[in-house]
């Protein structure tokens, strides 16, 4: 994972999810290289699982002792009907809040995506990253548009949340530490 760009590629076993995670760093700006295997003969959620744990565990150890980053920010994404809101803390604690309208939560996105695996990608993500990470479906009729727009919305906070503070060495904490 390169946190100041570069090249992308993403291999899972899943278009629909490779699709996420392309979206996820290109708008955050991302350079990666991912490729992922699983038990997908059972299901996703392993895999969708380890790939957040892995990527998490990415942007912790790129992100370092987190001196000079901007370390808060919010984004809006919308997709057509679909509208969501990541509001992310690099915290140094791995915090994960998640909320979506329960007629679209419930649904599938594909035949082999249901909509749950968002959450347990972005929970594992943000527990491995050590950030905290309010996400929030707001409106939604599409699941795959909800999907989209919630990866699109903590891309943007990301990319916001990973710059450097322009002159600053600090590490933003009050209490100089953002480590466990």
């Amino acid at each position: 994972l390169c946190l100041d760009g570069g090249p992308r590629r993403i291999q899972v076993p899943n278009g629909f999810f490779g699709h996420m995670l392309t979206a996820l760093t290109t708008h955050a700006g991302f350079g990666i290289d991912l490729e992922a295997a699983g038990d997908t003969h059972v299901d996703l959620h392993h895999t969708v699982e380890d790939v957040g744990i892995a990527l998490g565990e990415a942007l912790a150890s790129a992100l370092g002792d987190r001196r000079g980053i901007v370390r808060f920010a919010h984004a809006y994404a919308p997709l057509d009907e679909a509208l969501a809101r990541a509001v992310i803390d690099l915290s140094g604690r791995g915090t994960f809040h998640y909320t979506a309208p329960p007629e679209v939560a419930a649904g599938w996105v594909t035949a082999e995506f249901p909509l749950t695996l968002v959450a347990d990608f972005f929970q594992a993500f943000a527990d491995r990253g050590r950030l905290t990470l309010h996400l929030d479906v707001l409106a939604a009729r599409n699941g795959h548009h909800a999907a989209e727009a919630a990866f699109k919305a903590a891309a943007l906070a990301l990319r916001q949340a990973v710059a450097r503070r322009s002159g600053s060495v600090e590490v933003p904490s009050t209490k100089g530490t953002l480590s466990l």
